[in-house]
């Protein structure tokens, strides 16, 4: 069966990328440059899927498109402005899938394929999959347009208008409470509470009253009733932060509390039903944990109903420019100033790994918009773990003379050489950050390199040509 898909973008060389791609693979394509022009070829014609930009320069946009046409067949957004409310409402109001720009050929392929799967099952007397039926609220704190990034946007997106609980994985610092409050905020309890809970900062005792709460008289200081964290998010969603460092006795009345809906306060002679969605996250690898028997096996499978994986910085560094941004004007607005990066100082932030993620660059512009002389951010600004070295001329002079770079009587081309040797090794091979020392760009380094004999190498794979 020969499908036939219509391709909406007002960009006229997007329609024939795609029209490359989807006729090399055998499918039928019509492109349309306005909404107008969509239209009149769904009125003409049946068609098997379309694929449209949400930014059309036009009154109507591909959300728009979506409306008229996904009753009739399969409906893929794609938008140079990758963010989770964009996700959100394109998969709330019926999208097949939501794809950000620039897109890889065998992601958008896979998804026409899905897409196409699903409507021979339709068919076939299947029902199609619902559109989710979550409602737009405000931003969600998430940055990043990286395709690491928009497959968790769209992650979320999924799970949100569930009441299934989920565990968000991800190394310190990556921002798992932000795709909890996320899940929230975009969940019909938004309305509801959300309370966190850090499993790792209080001793068992504190942590159980803490959670579940307590009656009057139920230990020493126990003077009147009070409700634990778990009632309070009645109606809302509880995040337990840190769950791998809960203890294994409390892990035992956490996997009650999540079974039967109800918890127990401490002395209570009975338990009281409570309706509260849970998200755990933990830097944890809880697998192997379980393995380890520190932590319960049926707990664990309990919490990861959905399992979300949130990237490290190192593995979505397109992001970096956005989010460095994104601080520099959170801390612009805090002291008043408007303030900027000279381009330098992204190329040093780029050029960083941030062990510490996206919590390590958020301190690292404060740090910086702290130290700077004036409203620009520049490399010296930076703390000195970040800071490119400055590279001085090595002293070629014999034992005990004062320092002279020319004691040698070397060539011209001989003291470039040195000159360039030296800097490489400053900046441990970078050829970006070396092509800033010596004030050329990366092409002019790379002749001046080949005229002298200089070998570049970058050990860290981080500036490849």
């Amino acid at each position: 069966m020969t499908r036939h898909i219509l391709v909406v973008d007002d960009d006229a060389a997007s329609c024939e990328l795609l029209r490359e791609i989807f006729t090399a693979r055998g499918w039928q394509v019509s492109t349309a440059t306005t909404p107008e022009a969509a239209r009149l070829c769904f009125a003409r014609q049946a068609f098997d899927l379309v694929i449209s930009d949400i930014n059309l320069e036009a009154e109507a946009t591909g959300l728009d498109l979506l409306t008229d046409f996904r009753a009739h067949c399969p409906v893929i957004l794609i938008t140079g402005f990758g963010t989770l409310d964009a996700a959100v409402a394109a998969l709330r109001d019926g999208a097949w899938d939501f794809i950000s720009k620039p897109f890889k050929v065998d992601e958008v392929v896979a998804a026409v394929q899905s897409a196409l799967a699903r409507k021979d099952e339709a068919r076939k007397g299947e029902a199609p999959a619902a559109a989710p039926a979550v409602g737009l609220a405000d931003a969600s704190g998430l940055v990043g347009r990286s395709a690491a990034m928009v497959a968790l946007y769209k992650e979320i997106a999924r799970v949100a208008p569930t009441r299934s609980t989920v565990l968000v994985l991800g190394e310190s610092g990556t921002g798992k409470e932000l795709v909890a409050r996320a899940i929230h905020r975009h969940s019909p309890r938004s309305g509801g509470p959300f309370i966190p809970v850090n499993c790792g900062a209080l001793p068992e005792p504190l942590l159980e009253a803490e959670l579940f709460g307590h009656v009057r008289g139920a230990f020493t200081s126990a003077v009147a009733d009070r409700r634990g964290l778990w009632e309070e998010a009645h109606h809302g969603t509880l995040f337990l932060d840190e769950i791998g460092d809960l203890p294994l006795p409390m892990q035992v009345k956490l996997l009650r509390a999540l079974q039967e809906g109800e918890v127990r306060r401490l002395g209570a002679a009975r338990p009281q039903q409570v309706d509260v969605r849970v998200i755990a996250a933990t830097n944890r690898a809880l697998e192997a944990e379980v393995a380890a028997g520190r932590f319960r096996e049926d707990l664990y499978y309990r919490l990861s109903t959905v399992t979300l994986h949130v990237p490290p910085l190192r593995q979505r560094r397109d992001d970096l420019p956005l989010l460095a941004e994104a601080f520099l004007r959170q801390v612009a607005q805090t002291v008043g100033r408007h303030l900027w990066f000279e381009p330098a100082t992204l190329t040093v932030l780029a050029a960083y790994d941030f062990p510490g993620n996206v919590r390590e660059l958020q301190s690292v512009i404060e740090y910086a918009a702290l130290h700077a002389r004036d409203d620009v951010i520049r490399p010296e600004d930076l703390p000195l773990k970040l800071q490119p070295v400055k590279p001085s001329v090595p002293d070629t002079s014999p034992a005990g003379s004062d320092p002279n770079p020319f004691a040698d009587l070397p060539t011209l081309d001989e003291l470039e050489r040195r000159y360039l040797t030296y800097v490489l090794e400053a900046v441990s091979g970078h050829r970006t950050r070396a092509a800033e020392v010596l004030g050329v760009d990366r092409r002019t380094l790379y002749r001046m390199a080949e005229r002298l004999g200089v070998k570049l190498t970058d050990d860290r794979g981080l500036d490849e040509p």
